[in-house]
């Protein structure tokens, strides 16, 4: 089976045959060409989309992803990532390997082609040309034929004719003679022309044409093969990137399957366990007699009493009882027991100085038995310095406004950064040691001189951390030391303070009368209330005489006193004891008469004289 052979005469149609071929081969590096296109665009997205939901760094999300449905997420976006960059590779492999390739080999193969079909068309044109002389070869033939004949008929007339004259008999006898000769030449023309021409017409149909034809064949089957090479190197290619495309789903499984519940919801207990007791029991309050006002032991008089009174009466906006009938009033709204221990646990109350929450007592029971009443007993840590420390802007250096667990946690999350920072300031200063010890054996690399202050400075550096390190460990093992006997302290506060009796506050017959539910509710937020009784105390107390002291201390560190109600002390500095620490964590000292306040307690070093230890 050969096209020289079999398509001898189709050499047109051949040509247009294979210049379909290389437009297939075109159209197949076109498609393979747009589909490296879609490779590189769908992992871009994919990269996209995993950067996307990466966690940001220094935000919130990094922290979401200590559990371990984040820790899978996460891994399940890396995994993506890798996904990604195989699809990429599948794009590079089919350009290098197809798109590249192919393009060449079509340049070669129009090449080839134009080169079969001019040496075909050349023998068209020299096949063509030995035609037109064998025709011109045979018309000349014919016509001197003819003459031949017309020249000989002539002379047989003038030599039948009597009245000729014997000279034109014989002139036209020469020149019949001439045109047989004409003839016989021309024939013999003719004839050799025709013995030439049916030789080259063989050469061309039997030798020329088929050579030819057969290359163009053999080109069109290597490019048939070269094709359904290329479509196997395409399937290939996919092929390669299964396993590890493979590899990347298993991951994202073994990654789902990693997933802890029971470690998750330990971490959300060490992420928000405050490490206060659960509030006691809700006394009941008797509503079917008038309430009998009582005057505690902590009021300060009948009159202070009445403008209290005053500023709980008529109408009001804030529930204080979390358990009462819902207002028909729309724009009441009963909250639950949650929402208002949370609500007060995150209040930031304003109090105006400390000698009003000390000596002013009433002010901070009040606080205390309005707490009780919205949530039961009152809690662990519920002293002084936890109001003055979550004041506004307000954040204390050791994170004493957290409760106990939560600050356990920030100060051992403090002293670990600080040891890190002091292991690379002492890398550092071991680096500038021994660069010290090469320029003192080689002068000619640098001056040691030169080294002496920065040695100096990350000394310096590293004292100031280890300091820092010491007085937060410090504040850890007391909070360490506090935590385990949490449980009996609070009992013992919430026994003192069920002891307590609860300062009137309002009228509860009023106020079911002027209510439509027959609860009863305050008009001011606990917070103003409190801000408002503790002013009163202040102007109370302000002309009071000082308190004798009962001791000295020494500052063991700095600490400036940002927060009204506290004194800065430089370390060294020896002062005044005029109140030593009650449980809460601040010791109140003065420096001179017109010069006192709170400081931590962790912070100074206590000397109290023995008259007062004995009282």
């Amino acid at each position: 089976m050969s096209w020289g052979t079999e398509l001898w005469d189709q050499f047109d149609n051949l040509e247009k045959h294979t210049q379909w071929g290389i437009d297939i081969l075109e159209k197949y590096i076109k498609f393979v060409k747009e589909r490296t296109e879609i490779e590189l665009s769908y992992a871009k997205q994919l990269r996209n989309l995993s950067k996307k939901y990466q966690p940001k760094k220094n935000s919130k999300e990094e922290e979401e992803h200590r559990y371990t449905a984040c820790k899978a997420f996460l891994s399940t976006l890396n995994e993506m990532n890798d996904y990604a960059g195989q699809h990429e590779v599948i794009s590079e492999n089919m350009t290098s390997q197809i798109t590249v390739e192919l393009a060449r080999y079509v340049q070669e193969l129009k090449q080839e082609r134009k080169s079969h079909f001019h040496e075909g068309r050349k023998a068209q044109q020299h096949i063509e040309t030995c035609w037109k002389q064998l025709e011109s070869s045979k018309r000349r033939f014919e016509r001197d034929c003819k003459e031949a004949d017309r020249a000989q008929q002539y002379f047989e007339k003038m030599d039948a004719d009597i009245n000729v004259t014997k000279a034109d008999v014989e002139k036209a006898r020469q020149q019949a003679q001439i045109r047989h000769q004409m003839a016989e030449d021309s024939k013999a023309d003719y004839s050799s022309i025709l013995q030439k021409f049916n030789h080259e017409q063989r050469e061309y149909y039997y030798s020329h044409i088929p050579t030819i034809f057969q290359k163009i064949q053999e080109m069109e089957e290597r490019r048939i093969v070269r094709m359904g090479e290329s479509m196997k190197t395409y399937a290939e290619v996919d092929r390669q990137v299964v396993p590890i495309i493979g590899k990347c789903l298993d991951g994202i499984v073994k990654a789902a399957e990693s997933i802890d519940q029971k470690n998750d919801s330990q971490l959300v207990i060490e992420a928000y366990k405050s490490g206060f007791e659960p509030p006691g029991d809700i006394e009941f309050e008797d509503y079917t007699q008038p309430m009998k006002r009582t005057i505690s032991e902590n009021s300060l008089s009948n009159s202070r009493e009445g403008k209290a009174e005053l500023k709980f009466g008529g109408k009001s906006k804030g529930k204080l009882w979390p358990f009462i009938k819902k207002n028909k009033s729309p724009k009441q709204q009963k909250e639950p027991l949650s929402h208002r221990f949370n609500e007060f646990m995150t209040s930031k109350p304003k109090i105006h100085c400390f000698r009003s929450l000390k000596r002013g007592t009433q002010s901070f029971c009040f606080h205390k038995e309005l707490m009780k009443r919205t949530i039961g007993k009152p809690t662990y840590a519920f002293e002084a310095r936890d109001y003055v420390v979550s004041l506004p802007g307000a954040a204390p250096e050791d994170f004493s406004n957290l409760p106990p667990e939560q600050r356990r946690k920030k100060l051992q999350q403090k002293v670990d950064e600080l040891n890190k920072d002091i292991q690379k300031e002492m890398d550092q200063r071991d680096a500038i040691t021994k660069m010290k010890d090469v320029y003192l054996k080689n002068p000619q690399m640098g001056d040691p001189a030169s080294l002496d202050h920065k040695l100096t400075e990350v000394s310096q550096n590293i004292e100031k951390l280890r300091l820092e390190a010491q007085k937060f460990e410090a504040w850890l093992a007391e909070v360490e030391g506090r935590l385990p006997a949490r449980s009996e302290q609070a009992r013992r506060q919430s026994g003192m303070y069920d002891g307590q009796t609860a300062p009137p506050v309002s009228n509860c017959a009023q106020d079911r009368e002027s209510s439509p539910d027959g609860s009863y509710t305050e008009e001011q937020s606990q917070e103003s209330e409190v801000k408002v009784l503790a002013t009163d105390f202040d102007d109370e107390f302000d002309d009071e005489e000082p308190l004798p002291a009962i001791g000295t201390c020494k500052a063991l560190y700095t600490f400036d006193g940002q927060n009204e109600g506290t004194i800065s002390v430089v370390e060294g500095e020896t002062l005044y004891v005029i109140e030593e620490d009650k449980g809460d964590g601040w010791t109140r000292i003065r420096r001179s008469e017109d010069e006192e306040g709170y400081v931590p307690t962790s912070y100074v070093e206590v000397y109290l004289d023995k008259n007062a230890k004995d009282s």
